[in-house]
């Protein structure tokens, strides 16, 4: 969607154009009896000058229905997914909503069902590259309200994400200052937007030092593809590897000891998003708070079901949640535990 292309028409400007509640205009839009037959042709008259697309949204809102939220994951194994789902439904649950959940992972025809999910909520948060731009821009002109999660923005669209850039510098920055060199950088940054933030931090960092920038380990996200990925990487004996998150260290980890390598003397190793097991594991890493993810996108999205005023009228919300470094053994560092 361009920034010339202008934001969904709402149920209340129908209503205010047309002088009449807005459960007269989700009436009258569908023809219904209780409607006077000269009150149903102005609404529609304004409907249509405005070019307003009744979304299931509105006519909850309108017959005092409770709203069903969907929400679009890239997958749902793994801890980070569960604790953004975590979030999402507390608040959810505390809103009194149901929640749809599709994971698009596997899928062949993925556009298809999140489509077909689109129809049945009245509300919907899109994570990562689930589907493509088009998808959303497509589905945000039907006027369903929508937030991206984890993605690049698109058009007026709400989108939450967390800091990568900034947190993966200081990270990159940290091994340089301990005197690592030879950093590689394990994970994809083609298949997450995430993670293409974090290797953009790692790439600066490097090229601020003066030192080559490698290209990227292609990895999935997942302890057995870390392992796998990291058994052929550390063959060309990097000093330090930044992983493109926890699962991944730790499948990198295991891989270390395997080849004989001990973490921290022989290689320095982070991950990323602060799970449990990277605690136990004394992994340095960057904490993110995943299940405030989730949750700020189920407010955002309830305000936008819900038609508050406060946000109505106003262009798309932009929010980059903070994140913090957090060293512990596993880069070499004395100061175990500490946080910068």
């Amino acid at each position: 969607m361009s920034g010339r292309e202008r934001r969904p028409v709402t149920i209340y400007e129908v209503a205010d154009r047309a002088g009449v509640s807005i459960a007269t205009v989700s009436r009258a839009l569908r023809d219904s009896g209780l409607v006077a037959p000269a009150t149903r042709r102005r609404v529609q008259q304004v409907a249509e000058e405005l070019r307003f697309r009744p979304s299931r949204a509105g006519r909850a809102l309108a017959e005092g229905q409770h709203a069903a939220n969907g929400i679009v994951f890239p997958d749902l194994s793994g801890p980070y997914y569960a604790e953004v789902v975590l979030g999402y439904e507390e608040v959810v649950a505390e809103l009194g909503r149901s929640v749809l959940i599709l994971a698009t992972n596997g899928r062949a025809k993925a556009e298809d069902a999140v489509h077909e999910l689109a129809g049945r909520v009245d509300g919907m948060v899109i994570m990562g590259r689930t589907v493509g731009d088009h998808v959303v821009v497509r589905i945000a002109d039907t006027g369903l309200p929508l937030v991206l999660l984890a993605r690049p923005p698109v058009g007026l669209v709400d989108t939450v994400t967390a800091d990568n850039e900034s947190s993966a510098r200081d990270l990159t920055a940290h091994l340089l200052g301990h005197g690592h060199r030879r950093i590689a950088f394990l994970g994809d940054p083609d298949e997450s937007p995430d993670v293409a933030g974090r290797y953009t931090g790692f790439r600066e960092a490097m090229t601020g030092g003066g030192y080559p920038v490698p290209v990227a380990t292609p990895c999935a996200f997942d302890v057995r593809s870390g392992y796998a990925a990291a058994k052929d990487l550390l063959r060309t004996r990097p000093d330090a590897v930044v992983c493109a998150n926890d699962e991944v260290a730790l499948g990198a980890l295991r891989a270390a000891e395997d080849l004989g390598l001990s973490v921290p003397g022989d290689l320095a190793l982070t991950g990323w998003d602060d799970i449990m097991a990277a605690g136990y594991a004394r992994l340095t890493t960057v904490h993110q708070s995943m299940r405030e993810l989730g949750a700020t996108a189920a407010r955002w999205l309830d305000e936008r079901i819900g038609g508050a005023k406060t946000v109505t009228q106003t262009l798309a919300r932009r929010e980059v949640l903070p994140t913090r470094l957090v060293i512990r053994a596993s880069c070499g560092s004395h100061t175990d535990g500490g946080t910068t």
